[in-house]
Order: C-alpha cells, then structure tokens, then sequence
C-alpha cells in the first residue's frame, strides 16, 4: 500500500466527507470558513515546539482532487445513498481555492498558537482537517525532537538520522528524515529521503557484516579489511564482540601505516567509557555513538565525560509522545465559534501571533485577532502561505530550514530550552480576543 499525489482525496477520515456530504444538503457547504491547526498544551518536559510539515500540507492541498473513478467507488460504498445528488459535482472540481496562513517551518511556537490557517469554503475546509493534522503533528515532533538533539549534543557534533526501520510506515520514514534535517541533523540514512531532498546519505555497517565475514574468513579484522576496501571513508562498527580490544588491533594497524581509520562507532556497554578508551588508542579517529540514544541519553553521555564526534539517533527520534496538534473552527460566515468542553476549551476567531524579542530572546508572545495591528516592537508570525488554492511561496532550502531553527532555539530564553522541568512561555491573550473569548461563553 503506497501513498501518491492521486490518492489524497482518499487519505482521510470517513467523517470528513460525511460532514461535507451534510454541508451541501444544508445549502452551508460553501460559507467562507477558518480553522486553526494548534497545540492545546505541549507535551511533558517540552518547552517549545518547532513547527515543520508546511511544504507537504501545501502540495496535498493543491494537488487534491477526486477522478471519476474515485467518486464512483465512493458511490458505490452505499453510505451515501441519501446523500445529496450536488455533493458528486462539488467534488468533481478542484477541491482546494482557499488561502492558508502559517508560521515558516523551524519557527519555535508555543501552547494554543496556530501552526497553520485554513480559510475556504467549509467543506473544503473540512476535508483538509486530517491530512494536515498528520504531517504537521508528526513532523514537528521529529523536528522538536531533533532541535532539542542539536541543543544538547552541541554545534560541532555530527547528528545522522537512522530512524527509518523504527518509523510507522515506509511513508513516516520519509517525513522523518526530511524533518529530522530541517530541524539539525547533518544526514540521514534512508536513502530514498536523502535523495529526494538532493542531500547524500550517510551510514555505517551493521553487525552482521562482521559476524558474517568473521565467520567465513576467520576474523573481525578481515571484516574491517574487506568493508574499508570498498568504503574507505566508512566509519568501522566496533563493538561487535570486544570494543577495546578491536580499538587495540586497529591502533596497531593505524600506528604501522597499515590501516586508515577515518571513523568507529560504537552501539553497545558503557559508552562514555569506551569512547575514552577508543579515543586514547585512536586519537585521530571520529567516534560516533548509537544505540537507541536521545537527548537525555546523550546529555548523560556528555556528563561522564564521553569523547563522542557524532550520533546515530533512529527510535527515539522517529517515535514518542506524540504533539496533539487539534485542527478546530474558529470562524464561520464571519462568526468566531469556540469549543467549551471542559480541558478542551478553544479561543475564536482567526489570530495572529505577535512576536517581541529582546535581546536577542523571545520576550513575549501575544494571541491576538487577524483584525489588530502589531504593537511596537512585535512581529507577526504567520503570513499568506496559498491564495485561492495556489501556492505564494517558494520551498525553503534544508539549510535555510536548519539555520531557521537553530536560531529560533538560540532566541529562546534558557528556562524554555532546558531538557528538566522547563517553563514553557506563557502566550498572553489581546485584550480583543479575550473579550470575544467572554462574549462567547
């Protein structure tokens, strides 16, 4: 089951239609509408998020549409044998002419912030709703995952994405690796992304490489022979059956102009000593750790004193607390509308984030309505990003998205960034927003 540009009229949740189905019978389907995609809290122990997923929430957009054919197979289903005879040609046309507002991808946003805008006729609205909850929730938290990576491991270390075999689906893996670099990471493994995004992969050798040429030829030496035969610049796998003892042997080689050795890695034991150890036998080598590593672990890493060169992050990275991004109306025909379930409370009408720093630091974030005006000093956040189903913007370069994150991170105050009970900013309300927020109730 693959995913292409032709089956994202059928990438979404039955209700979206049934809901659209219902909108043209009550002759509504058409009313101009908004909806924010947001965050109502972030998840524990994060202090900020990084917004990514943009560029493919555009190209769905853009590129949705039904085929005769589809509109037959859902015809056929027999769930909408009452619906409205209208709905079919409302689907035959293009089905996106609206506008979306956004923040850039690798812009550090906060609780209740709107990542994205979509303004369109309701039903067109309405069907966009779980696409784009599943790139941009997903892709902001590889990307929130992998800032918070760069944070810790530092600038000079060599982040390398290896989450592709842990990632939910073949089409995850993509997204992952996309955002996992746009976010700071230096490569990734998956070779499909890196090419697709005009990046080179980069990897290393697996432990069955060693094992399997150790077994036919004699050695784990002869492994490393053969692989730096033909991958000269590959890193070598160490750690396989003695890390120590293998550093020694390479050391030998390397110490007899026998050998180079441009990189190890190490996957297993105690890490932070081992790099030590490798390190004083291979001083001119670059260690690279991995081994289901995260931020937390390579903050340990680091505490013990490890000497470590470069990361291979792949499960924790790719998987976790997920970031509950909603996608809610806000305005209908011109009326702002809010949720007010209990912990599940929205804010109405179509906003805007406006943005003061000082310093060199966020200051303040304040939520207000489309309609006010920048106070002095703030920036609006999110700008025209598509108008009338066309796309206003050209895709950001990775290195732009890279140096966009790292520097919306660097503006973010150290109570925010911190890996331990981090006090994530608090978004005032525009004294506008708050009043329609009380008219509503």
């Amino acid at each position: 089951m693959t995913i292409s540009p032709e089956d994202y009229s059928f990438l979404t949740d039955l209700y979206e239609l049934t809901m659209g189905a219902c909108y043209v019978g009550e002759g509504i389907a058409d009313k101009p509408a908004s909806f924010e995609l947001f965050a109502r809290r972030l998840p524990p122990c994060y202090g900020y998020l990084i917004a990514m997923g943009l560029a493919q929430a555009l190209e769905y957009l853009q590129a949705l549409s039904f085929s005769p054919e589809q509109i037959q197979q859902l015809q056929q289903l027999g769930i909408f044998d009452h619906a409205p005879e209208e709905f079919w040609s409302v689907l035959s046309g293009k089905v996106f002419t609206g506008d979306v507002w956004a923040v850039p991808e690798g812009t550090a946003v906060f609780a209740n912030e709107p990542l994205l805008r979509v303004e369109a006729p309701l039903w067109q609205a309405q069907l966009a709703e779980t696409y784009l909850l599943n790139t941009l929730n997903y892709q902001t938290l590889i990307a929130t995952r992998a800032a918070r990576m760069r944070d810790v491991a530092g600038e000079s270390a060599k982040l390398l994405e290896f989450g592709t075999r842990r990632a939910f689906s073949p089409q995850a893996s993509l997204w992952a690796a996309r955002a996992a670099l746009a976010a700071g990471f230096n490569a990734t493994s998956n070779v499909a992304a890196a090419l697709q995004l005009g990046e080179v992969p980069s990897g290393t050798m697996a432990h069955s490489l060693v094992m399997a040429i150790a077994a036919l030829e004699g050695s784990e030496d002869q492994a490393f022979t053969a692989f730096s035969r033909y991958f000269p610049q590959a890193p070598l796998l160490i750690d396989t059956y003695d890390t120590v003892a293998a550093a020694k042997r390479l050391a030998q080689e390397v110490e007899a102009g026998e050998r180079k050795v441009s990189g190890v890695r190490i996957d297993s034991g105690d890490v932070a000593q081992l790099s030590k150890e490798v390190r004083s036998l291979l001083p001119q080598t670059a260690i690279f750790a991995s081994g289901d590593l995260d931020e937390y672990e390579i903050e340990g890493l680091l505490g013990n004193g490890a000497v470590i060169d470069g990361y291979g992050i792949g499960t924790k990275l790719v998987t976790g607390t997920p970031v509950n991004g909603v996608y809610k109306l806000v305005e209908i025909d011109g009326i702002g509308t809010q949720k007010a379930s209990t912990s599940k409370e929205t804010y109405p009408g179509r906003k805007q984030i406006f943005r003061r720093w000082e310093q060199g630091k966020i200051q303040r974030d304040r939520l207000g309505l489309m309609s006010e005006s920048p106070e002095a000093g703030e920036t609006p956040l999110l700008t025209l990003v598509m108008k009338d189903g066309e796309v206003q913007m050209a895709v950001d370069a990775l290195d732009t998205l890279r140096d966009r994150a790292r520097q919306s991170v660097l503006t973010l105050p150290d109570s925010i960034r911190q890996l331990h009970n981090p006090t994530p900013l608090t978004v005032e309300l525009s004294s506008p927003l708050q009043q329609l927020t009380t008219q509503k109730k």
